[in-house]
């Protein structure tokens, strides 16, 4: 269930002044790529703790600013991830188990701070969202009574979506679940007026609270003992990470590879940076490219063809424990999508998921690229497995 907006300082777990979350695994700013590098700029420019580049750069060697994973905190950001103290995140409770999860504002695509930008424009629409935005849509969810993401994603699924990449769907349900609230929340006309265009125009304004929402369905099986089955799945542009639910908060890692995409004019995969974000999430939890059968349209954007995505979503019943209760694809007669990826089944059948995935420029200020197609590398898997073996006693 979405119940509201807060800001992250005072609703995050362990969120304070100066700390940045970001996606994936573990990342030193030296070792950070150039899109995340951008989008900690951006951060720290919103926050009003530097005026550029090298305000942000000198502040961060200075040791002031610290780093975290958002999956260490109850959190996923998509591409770089980035939560800073100030900024405004949906809360989604999983009022099953009691757990919560948090995402920020989503702002459009293109030239973006999850993607990197860090321009005055840039941070002008941060500011709106926070302080504009957030408020109104706030209200506006407590005035629902809480949105049920996932009935909403049940009915997307069934029009046509994926939920991952492809979200026109559900970004509409969220529209119409909403805006009688929104109208009634906002101070004026126009302030609604602007809201119901920003959201009814963004393809993936509902991504965030999605993603949170999958972040709220795997946590509640994570720390199981002796469960093989993927609890985690990010990037932070270096490097690819898992955790496992039977293996504790370990993170299994192996260099992010890069995404096999259709690239917007003027670009190409030389500009592209290796595969970013916690928007993986959505896969571990069983949507995304694991539900691509149900939404063939998805590939006009990242490429390939219908049977491509059907041959997706095959392949990923072959690594999987189980078929969702609730998610399916009408497509395959309403057969659940497969969820619950088993890291012994990855490594017998040497395959691993694959995701489907927005694309960030590898230098920072620039924004997104591209989308399409990216297959998780096999050796975090396999180490993965290996600890697996280790821990419950049968590594001979």
């Amino acid at each position: 269930m979405l119940v509201g907006i807060g800001r992250a300082q005072d609703v995050i777990p362990g969120m304070h002044d100066n700390l940045l979350l970001h996606a994936g695994p573990p990342v030193t700013w030296a070792r950070m790529a150039g899109p995340m590098k951008g989008a900690v700029v951006g951060a720290l420019i919103f926050e009003g703790k530097a005026q550029g580049w090298d305000d942000a750069e000198a502040l961060v060697n200075s040791g002031a600013i610290q780093f975290a994973p958002c999956h260490h905190h109850a959190a996923v950001g998509p591409m770089a991830g980035l939560i800073s103290p100030s900024m405004m995140v949906y809360i989604v409770e999983n009022q099953t188990h009691g757990n919560r999860a948090y995402s920020g504002m989503n702002e459009g695509r293109g030239r973006v701070l999850r993607m990197g930008a860090y321009s005055e424009e840039v941070i002008t629409r941060m500011h709106w969202l926070n302080d504009v935005f957030a408020p109104v849509v706030d209200e506006a969810i407590r005035l629902s009574g809480g949105l049920d993401l996932r009935i909403l994603l049940t009915q997307a699924l069934h029009m046509g979506d994926d939920g991952h990449n492809r979200l026109q769907a559900a970004s509409l349900l969220f529209l119409k679940s909403l805006d009688p609230m929104i109208v009634k929340a906002a101070p004026n006309c126009d302030v609604a007026s602007d809201i119901l265009k920003i959201i009814g125009e963004n393809a993936l304004a509902v991504l965030n609270p999605v993603m949170a929402a999958c972040k709220t369905m795997a946590d509640a099986g994570h720390n199981i003992a002796g469960s093989s089955i993927v609890t985690a799945m990010a990037r932070n542009g270096t490097e690819f990470g898992i955790r496992v639910s039977g293996l504790g908060d370990r993170w299994f890692t192996a260099p992010a590879s890069v995404v096999k995409a259709l690239y917007f004019p003027g670009f190409t995969e030389q500009d592209a940076n290796p595969d970013i974000g916690d928007s993986t999430i959505t896969e571990t939890a069983g949507i995304g490219g694991f539900a691509m059968a149900g939404a063939p349209a998805i590939v006009a954007f990242i490429g390939g063809s219908a049977k491509d995505a059907v041959r997706t979503t095959l392949d990923m019943y072959e690594i999987t424990f189980a078929e969702h209760r609730y998610f399916s694809m009408p497509a395959l007669d309403f057969r659940g999508t497969p969820t619950g990826i088993d890291i012994r089944k990855v490594v017998e059948k040497s395959m691993t998921p694959r995701v489907n995935t927005g694309v960030a420029h590898k230098d920072p200020g620039i924004g997104q690229v591209g989308a399409g197609i990216v297959v998780a590398p096999m050796s975090a898997f396999e180490d993965a497995f290996m600890a697996y073996a280790e821990e419950y006693g049968f590594a001979d």
